[in-house]
């Protein structure tokens, strides 16, 4: 009778006792449980107390009240007697109990703990079974009319509405704790403080995502990083287990090596190999060998030091695992309990709300378990990386020189950035390992016992699609290697065309170039098209899968056996169940491979971090005895162990406050003796002591990215008189002038935008401002111009200057400065020959003497150009634009860049004052122009950002035309067709299913299955043509928008590259043409996948339960919500991540190149909290990114269980009118549904991101373009110009809109074969002639006419393939030199032969093995200048038309190119037009007429005799160059 009163009726309740017994029970006994260790935990965790509140108050007094109600009912049950022992055990049990929750309230307080997990459970549970007697009491009540037992339902009612109390309060929080460092904290996690309620469903982090979606977060929007996470708590954490690890293995060694000894004679030592060779004895190599072999063994293990670091933790991760995983499968066990039910027409609703219900709650909390396990993970990889990238920092720091040779720079910051990265992305799917295979035998075990031996049939089709993958994988992985090579070939191609876009306009040289960027996209396109139909076939494989399974599953389940019938049950629960199964056996793959990576790179990191360290005590620092400041005695070392020695038997006394000079060849070891000082080489054998701290100045400077002011501080505090003498006495002062911001100018990485010359004195300014005892100066002049190394010796090292009383010992090639040290050593090959004063080591007549005659005659030299300097110094205020003449023969390049930048300073300002004003004058207005940029700037990008979010349905729309609207409209609807397709499958199996129930399957199985497999295969067949429909969609919109850019591009005018960075071009061109190639598709492809997912999905629960439809509304509001704030959230998280990520590298690359300036200057730990605090920056952006999927996955995980729950209760509803196939149907769609809308957000949110993409292309492929390149009706003759006629006409020119005229109205005429020289101050508008003569520039007013055809009429390419420029800088493409010469290939080779003859270049080119072929590489870095200048002229003479612009190389190249190519012009192009824009008069003295401009406008023009005698501004202009008395 209990259990038909419990089971079966509509109104079931349960027998009195079960509800005094097992209800009052459950929550005692977890309260008892979970107690000691909860207590055993707070006592260990000690954060301070929180003051008593009212709400703690109010808790307590509940917790003594609901006590008291337990025991009067003991006390009532005592009085009145002869009732069962449950009565009494009962109220005594429970009112312990209650003692126990309130002595935890209190001790919780005591704690500092602000909200409990464990009580809130305990009141929940509470609560959940008080509702039982709760309700039958009533029953009771109302069934016999009357009350029974008053006191104990008094008692009841008053306990229950205790209960509320207690579970309403305990979901407050209480106030942080007294003393706790949440209060001094400006910006706290709220994570710290949030409730338990809060922390499950990550409600805490919604105030970020608010903040995210109202406005673009900042950096200062970001909590700071919890305590735990720091790189202060971690990276100790790790290198204490690590130091542990090596501590071991040293034992290990020292054990194996005593082993070794008793049972092997004595290895043969390897240093001293002279002892005759007697047969026992091994090679040193060997023994090399040997003992490397023994090292491997021996090394210590860093994954042990990493699991105990960072186990404990994870593991708790993996607990959240193992419990997700078995309530995994609680689901298609209630699923199939749901479709019995809807099948048993007599049994009560109650049963199927229930069952709903339940669904609903097993589905909750596996979202949040799931969730609370990957924040686990990834807190854990987080962590890891955090600690492995300080671990690998301060090894950098330390090891020595040996270690570092054997890595580049680059390998070290792999290590750090690649190799850091993958620990991260594994632990994230570590628990995968074990957790994949478990899943896989439970759901066998499941399917087994449905199905029975027909699951293999199933699993074995999992199996077979395994390979297959692996090789879509594999071969799609071979395509993008090849993609990644063409796109760097076109990326590469296209940096040079923007780099000589001036030149390429000026030969109208354009088309050929666009032909090749088109060629290699081709290529490019073709590769991306064969990876779509790879991509078509694995989406194909990914899609059907599951079908397939079940196909194969149920056809033999149906076939082996006339028995067996596929009734709904079996079908929709084992569907499910495969659903499960899909998801392991597709990692496990991805898992594998991430697996291999990460020991590959554990392995890496683990030798790095096993290197030698150098010894810190090499160099004994404490010495005071001696009055010698620095001594070597007997010094022996070496940059190596095992290499050979470099310094010999050095003996050095430094006496306190003297001036040691260090001479001799190079490579005899000076630097070597700097960095044994420095401790910085091994020491073999010797003493080396150093009194005091040291200052140290290496060759090459090492500056930071940091401004000039820390860079010279370098963490001292600032003292503005010192600083100011400091700048003086290195020269710096008229620098900072020069300087943009002063001394707080930005100093970009490795000192980029200083020359040479500053940065070696920034590098002494440093040293100088140390203040330290002992200075050590690696050849600091060799640097800087000779006058300026001069006034450094003078006011800084040298006797009288700002370090007279310091110990120096500077290395120096300078001859001039070594009468004034105090002492000279000599060093050859690494020994010091001689020692003593200038005139001592005279006298001797040694290796000094020699050295002295080898360098005087440089110095002579060098003397003799710093007088020149002096002289030029006039035009530039000191050594302060650059040094002009520091690397004159090295690098041609860099001072052309340099001159040509030079010019451009010079252009903009207006001539003729005196110059130094000049440029103190345009640094200020520079400056007051930047600082009004950056105003107007900041408004204008808070504009385009909120504009971003109006613009994006007009870019969706772009990409959509760029697609073809058609297509679009074609690919939607194969979609559609897919997605019908695939409810018509499942439809079908449950029509199948039905026929359980009339029991006429037997005849219709052929049918069905024959049915069920077309429909199926139609799916496969419609998803396979849709994705690649799609992908062909694509393709054509990247190929047309990559053509509409270049095409734009190479019509865009010169003005436009002026005033752009090359960079932001190229960056279109690569990362945004990458995004629509490769990006963009994958992302649109699964958003269409996973939307038309979740439409079939409700469209399924729609059509069979209608009422669904109403709940759809509020669901899909929630859905937009969530997924609005958390895209615009994540995205700005995001991009903080990736801005605060670059500095963490760059600041680490920086620290190796100057790790031995660091050392020296003490500043080890500085830089390794320097190093901490920017991954701490980088972290604090990382966190919330993790936590903001967290919070979008448990909300929207929420809505697809609420899908679920509706679903079931609807058909519960709907139960007379449905059958089970169309419930299980819909369920289990309703099941599935959660995954792909969460996806759906996620790829909603990558498609916004790279949607971007094409509108940034967009942007550029509509720029203003310059004239049309040809114009029809106005095409000139094919012979034009015949005679070469020049005119100009009140012709004006600007170079941009708003800046003033460059040329001011300008009438001249030159007749066919005139030769015009062109002369005038720099900026007084010579090149712009020329510019104007091809129309780089176009008129402000007037006119050129050229044999009577006006040039602003005629198409850009019919002028400027008729004319001919040398242009001043020489610009080679990589290519063949044949096509430098002749892109279009209109010349035959003999034509090219006969120019090259003519320009000089035959001789060196038929010696090359290539001849015409020969490859140029980048630049043409592999010919020297002069042969670029002649290569230029060889393209003049091919193309040999009437009127010839010769821009002379302002540098001198060197004279005899200039005289070649004179010659040549003189003879080559006698009967043309030329005209010369000299910057040496001698050049021009023999042609026809000079025109000389002044400010824009001509001052003179006459033949050079009648200007000379004229005596005006070129008399003045050939007297200076001593062509004229």
């Amino acid at each position: 009778s209990v259990s038909n009163r419990t089971f079966n009726s509509s109104w079931p309740d349960l027998p009195e006792c079960f509800q005094l017994s097992v209800l009052s029970w459950v929550q005692c006994i977890y309260l008892w449980a979970v107690s000691p260790i909860y207590i055993f935990c707070l006592k260990k965790n000690k954060k301070g107390y929180i003051m008593m509140s009212l709400l703690n108050r109010f808790k307590t007094a509940f917790g003594f009240l609901l006590w008291i109600v337990c025991w009067i009912d003991l006390f009532y049950t005592l009085h009145e007697g002869n009732q069962p022992p449950i009565y009494y055990v009962t109220p005594l049990v429970l009112g312990m109990t209650m003692l126990l929750a309130t002595f935890l309230i209190q001790f919780e307080r005591l704690r500092g703990v602000q909200s409990s997990g464990v009580l809130f459970i305990f009141w929940l549970l509470c609560l959940l079974c008080a509702t039982v007697p709760f309700r039958s009491k009533i029953l009771q009540a109302s069934s016999q009319g009357e009350v029974t037992d008053k006191l104990r339902f008094t008692t009841f009612y008053f306990y229950f509405s205790m209960v509320v109390c207690e579970f309403i309060l305990c979901c407050f929080n209480e106030k942080p704790p007294l003393f706790s460092n949440v209060v001094t904290d400006p910006n706290p996690c709220p994570e710290a403080t949030a409730g338990f309620l809060s922390r499950i469903t990550f409600w805490w982090f919604t105030s970020m995502a608010v903040k995210g979606y109202k406005m673009p977060l900042e950096a200062k929007d970001l909590w700071s990083l919890n305590k735990r996470d720091s790189s202060k708590v971690m990276v100790p954490r790790l290198l204490n287990e690590w130091e542990k690890e090596e501590a071991k293995a040293k034992l290990r060694y020292m054990l194996f090596r005593k082993n070794q000894a008793t049972y092997a004679k004595p290895p043969p030592s390897t240093t001293n190999h002279i002892s005759g060779g007697g047969e026992g004895e091994s090679s040193p190599e060997e023994v090399e060998v040997l003992l490397s072999s023994k090292k491997v063994a021996h090394q210590p293990s860093f994954l042990r030091a990493l699991v105990k670091a960072f186990g404990p933790y994870f593991l708790i991760g993996s607990g959240y695992k193992l419990l997700q995983d078995i309530i995994t499968f609680v689901n298609p066990q209630l699923l199939k309990m749901l479709i019995l039910f809807i099948k048993e027409k007599d049994v009560p609703n109650w049963w199927g709300y229930t069952l709903a219900c339940l669904m609903f709650f097993t589905a909750l909390l596996q979202t949040l378990i799931l969730h609370h396990q990957f924040q686990y993970c990834f807190v854990t990889g987080m962590n890891v990386r955090t600690a492995v990238i300080g671990a690998i920092y301060r090894k950098a720091l330390v090891i020595t020189n040996a270690a570092k040779r054997s890595s580049t720079v680059g390998e070290i910051v792999n290590l750090m950035s690649v190799d850091a990265q993958r620990f991260m992305d594994l632990t994230t799917f570590l628990n995968m390992l074990w957790s994949a295979p478990l899943q896989i035998m439970l759901a066998l075990y499941f399917l087994w016992q449905i199905l029975g031996p027909s699951v293999l049939a199933g699993v074995a089709v999992m199996i077979m699609l395994i390979p297959f993958n692996a090789f879509i994988a594999m071969k799609t992985r071979a395509y993008q290697v090849e993609q990644m090579q063409h796109k760097d070939a076109r990326i590469k191609l296209m940096n040079e065309i923007l780099n000589g876009i001036k030149v390429l306009k000026l030969y109208a040289w354009e088309s050929s170039f666009k032909e090749k960027v088109l060629a290699i996209r081709q290529k490019e396109l073709i590769v991306l098209r064969k990876t779509a139909y790879l991509g078509a076939l694995s989406t194909m494989a990914w899609t059907s899968a599951p079908f397939l399974v079940a196909l194969t599953t149920f056809a033999v389940y149906v076939t082996v056996d006339e028995k067996n019938i596929l009734d709904a049950e079996t079908a929709f629960v084992s569907i499910s169940l495969f659903n499960i199964l899909r998801f392991p056996l597709n990692m496990l793959p991805q898992v594998i491979s991430s697996l291999v990576q990460a020991s590959v790179s554990l392995k890496r990191v683990q030798n790095f971090l096993s290197h030698d360290e150098l010894d810190p005590d090499s160099v004994n620092r404490s010495n005071t005895v001696t009055e010698f400041a620095v001594t070597v005695v007997n010094g022996k070392f070496t940059w190596g162990k095992d290499d050979a020695p470099v310094l010999h038997n050095i003996n050095v006394m430094v006496p306190q406050g003297s001036l040691l000079a260090v001479v001799g060849h190079v490579g005899c070891g000076k630097s070597s003796l700097i960095s044994a000082l420095l401790g910085d080489m091994e020491k073999v054998e010797g003493e080396v002591s150093v009194r005091g701290s040291v200052a140290y100045v290496p060759q090459q400077a090492w500056i930071q990215n940091a401004t000039l002011r820390d860079n010279i501080l370098f963490g001292n505090p600032y003292n503005e008189q010192k600083y100011n003498s400091v700048l003086e006495a290195c020269a710096l002062t008229p620098d900072l002038q020069v300087l943009p911001g002063g001394d707080m100018t930005e100093i970009g990485e490795k000192g980029i935008n200083l020359s040479g010359g500053q940065r070696q004195r920034v590098s002494l300014a440093r040293a100088l401002y140390s203040d330290a005892d002992v200075y050590l100066l690696d050849d600091p002049l060799s640097a800087v111009d000779a006058h300026v190394s001069k006034h450094i010796f003078d006011n800084l090292i040298g006797p009288e200057g700002a370090l007279k009383g310091k110990t120096r010992i500077l290395v120096t090639h300078g001859i001039s400065f070594l009468p004034q040290v105090d002492n000279i050593m000599v060093m050859v090959d690494g020994r010091v020959s001689e020692m003593g004063s200038y005139q001592d080591l005279l006298k001797q007549n040694g290796a000094f003497a020699e050295f002295l005659r080898n360098y005087a005659l440089e110095d002579i030299m060098e003397e003799d150009e710093a007088n020149e300097i002096i002289e030029d110094d006039e035009l530039f205020p000191d050594d302060a634009l650059s040094n002009h003449t520091d690397m004159v023969d090295s690098e041609p390049m860099i001072n052309e860049a340099k001159r040509s930048f030079i010019r451009q300073m010079s252009i903009m300002s207006s001539d003729g004052e005196n110059p130094r004003s000049r440029s103190v004058r345009r640094h200020g207005c520079s400056q007051r122009k930047h600082s009004e940029s950056q105003d107007k700037k900041k408004p204008r990008e808070m504009e385009k950002l909120i504009q971003a979010e109006t613009v994006k349905g007009k870019v969706y729309l772009e990409y959509v035309k760029a697609v073809g609207p058609l297509l679009s409209v074609v690919i939607c609807f194969l979609y559609g067709c897919q997605s019908a397709a695939s409810i018509g499958t499942n439809i079908w199996l449950s029509e199948w299913t039905n026929d359980a129930v009339t029991n006429s399957t037997a005849e219709n199985v052929q049918m069905r299955v024959g049915v069920y497999a077309a429909l199926g295969f139609a799916q496969g067949i419609l998803i396979m043509i849709a994705s690649f429909t799609l992908a062909m969609g694509n393709i054509g919109a990247a190929k047309k928008l990559h053509f509409n850019l270049l095409t734009n591009k190479f019509h865009t005018p010169q003005s436009f590259f002026d005033t752009t960075p090359i960079g932001r071009i190229i960056n279109r061109f690569s990362k945004d043409i990458y995004v629509i190639d490769e990006a963009l598709p994958s992302t649109v492809l699964m958003f269409l996948g996973t939307f038309f997912v979740s439409l079939s999905t409700i469209l399924v629960i729609v059509s069979s339960t209608p009422i669904f439809a109403v709940v759809i509304v509020p669901l899909a509001v929630i859905y937009v919500f969530v997924q609005r704030f958390y895209v615009a959230t994540s995205r700005q998280l995001k991009r903080l991540e990736s801005v605060s990520r670059s500095p963490i590298y760059s600041h680490f690359s920086e620290t190796i190149t100057g790790c031995s300036v660091i050392r020296a200057y003490g500043r080890h730990s500085a830089f390794v909290l320097m190093s901490d605090i920017k991954v701490d920056e980088n972290q604090k952006s990382y966190y919330p990114g993790i936590v903001s999927n967290r919070w979008l996955g448990v909300r929207i995980e929420f809505i697809g269980n609420c899908i679920v729950l509706f679903a079931g209760l609807f058909a519960v509803t709907g139960k007379d009118s449905l059958s089970p196939g169309l419930v299980g149907l819909s369920v289990s769609y309703a099941l599935q549904v959660t995954m792909s809308l969460n996806w759906m957000v996620r790829m909603t949110s990558e498609l916004e991101n790279n949607i971007v993409a094409v509108e940034r292309v967009k942007e550029y492929s509509e720029t203003k373009t310059e004239a049309p390149w040809e114009v029809e009706d106005k095409k000139p003759p094919p012979e034009w110009p015949m005679q070469g006629n020049v005119e100009f006409n009140d012709y004006s020119v600007r170079y941009r809109e708003g800046l003033d005229l460059v040329l001011k109205d300008i009438t001249l005429r030159v007749k066919g074969g005139e030769k015009i020289g062109i002369v005038g101050r720099t900026g007084a508008g010579k090149s712009s002639m020329t510019l104007c003569l091809f129309r780089l520039l176009e008129a402000a007013g007037g006119e050129i006419t050229i044999d009577n055809v006006k040039i602003s009429e005629i198409g850009l390419h019919d002028l400027r393939s008729k004319l001919t420029i040398i242009p001043q800088e020489p610009v080679l493409f990589s290519g063949t030199l044949r096509m430098n010469l002749d892109p279009f290939e209109k010349y035959s080779d003999e034509e090219v032969w006969k120019a090259l003859e003519h320009s000089h270049l035959h001789k060196f080119v038929s010696n090359q093995a290539a001849k015409l072929d020969l490859e140029c590489s980048e630049g043409g870095e592999n010919l020297s200048v002069g042969q670029r200048q002649l290569v230029c002229l060889a393209r003049a003479l091919l193309r040999k038309t009437r009127i010839l612009i010769l821009d002379e190389a302002t540098a001198a190249i060197d004279l005899e190119t200039d005289d070649l190519i004179q010659s040549t012009i003189r003879t080559q192009f006698e009967d043309c037009t030329v005209f010369t824009i000299a910057h040496r008069l001698n050049t021009i003295m023999d042609y026809t007429r000079v025109l000389v401009l002044d400010k824009g406008r001509i001052a003179e023009f006459d033949t050079p005799t009648n200007l000379i005698s004229k005596r005006g501004i070129f008399y003045g202009m050939a007297k200076d160059a001593g062509l004229a008395q």
